[in-house]
């Protein structure tokens, strides 16, 4: 499969990791719709999975209703955010802080039963590890989800988990870039402002980030943070300097871009088309969407106008399916 194979509209579609409400989701008839499209990616939560059988049957459905092979993501970090309760009742695995605590070994060990666990399920990505150095100890949103509040510590812990994962072919999506371990607000409730030094930043925050990278990590997921010191107008999602000029030119990040959730408080600033178009503009290559509605529907038409109208330049959409599209091939999705 090439980019040539594909129309406009399935381009489009590719750039998108949709989710759905509840446990069926041919309940749902615009995500049907942008899978028989050729949705890029689900995104699976809590209330989608009942239990193991239950899960195996949603995905291997999935599989055979898409259009394109699928990204099937989840945020399986450990601890405070693990999805699978259900088929564990309770959680399993100990946060990234609690179980980096109990030493590499542990941590590595943990890592590969979570990676043999979504291999079994038939996931394929997971939106981890988290890169962030919590040095805020009133951080709302981060806390004992980062490894450590020490950069170092940081890198030791992501190195070792990065490796597990690549192991076992599960794609890892580093976040929330340029870091959000400083923050003191929730980025799922509001839009999170860290007023930091240029040098403090890339010193303490950004440095997981350029380790992850010369590990050739796939995909690395944005932060809807406002950073001052970087770009006092935008959110790192939507900010060209901070995409285009500092993770994509500067750090030579040439895998995945993709947005934190954009149903989430911090990016409602913009309507979800003007946040979408400023994102394709900066560099972004994939947006999630954690339930495919009507608007979400109508948002990919929007943007495939735009396109023909040329307000998007249908070559930045190019150079994102590209690199999704090389993803899939690296990981086996498509063969």
């Amino acid at each position: 499969m090439e980019i040539k194979d594909l129309t406009l509209k399935q381009k489009i579609n590719q750039m998108f990791i949709c989710g759905y409400e509840g446990l069926n989701y041919t309940a749902n008839k615009y995500f049907k719709l942008m899978l028989s499209n050729g949705l890029g990616g689900v995104i699976f939560f809590s209330q989608n999975i009942d239990n193991e059988n239950q899960f195996k049957e949603t995905i291997n459905n999935l599989k055979n209703n898409s259009s394109v092979p699928l990204f099937l993501s989840i945020d399986q970090e450990g601890g405070r955010v693990e999805r699978t309760e259900k088929i564990h009742k309770g959680k399993k695995y100990l946060s990234a802080k609690f179980a980096y605590d109990m030493g590499l070994s542990y941590l590595q060990d943990q890592t590969k039963q979570i990676a043999l666990e979504l291999k079994n399920y038939g996931i394929n990505m997971n939106f981890a590890p988290v890169l962030d150095v919590n040095t805020n100890i009133n951080n709302p949103i981060i806390g004992e989800r980062a490894f450590s509040s020490n950069t170092d510590e940081v890198i030791n812990a992501s190195k070792v988990v990065l490796k597990e994962y690549e192991k076992y072919s599960i794609i890892t999506v580093g976040k929330h870039f340029p870091g959000h371990g400083a923050s003191d607000k929730d980025s799922h409730k509001t839009l999170p402002v860290i007023d930091l030094p240029l040098k403090e930043l890339e010193q303490i925050h950004i440095k997981p980030f350029i380790e992850a990278i010369s590990s050739e990590i796939p995909a690395i997921m944005a932060a809807h943070v406002i950073y001052p010191a970087l770009d006092k107008d935008n959110p790192a999602s939507v900010s060209e300097k901070i995409i285009k000029e500092l993770l994509i030119k500067t750090l030579n990040f040439k895998g995945i871009i993709i947005t934190d959730d954009m149903e989430m408080n911090g990016i409602k600033g913009f309507t979800p088309f003007e946040a979408c178009t400023k994102a394709i503009n900066a560099g972004v290559n994939m947006f999630i969407f954690r339930n495919a509605d009507k608007h979400v529907f109508d948002l990919v038409n929007s943007i495939e106008q735009a396109v023909n109208d040329k307000i998007i330049d249908e070559e930045l959409i190019n150079i994102s399916v590209d690199k999704i599209l090389k993803i899939k091939y690296r990981y086996g999705i498509i063969l």
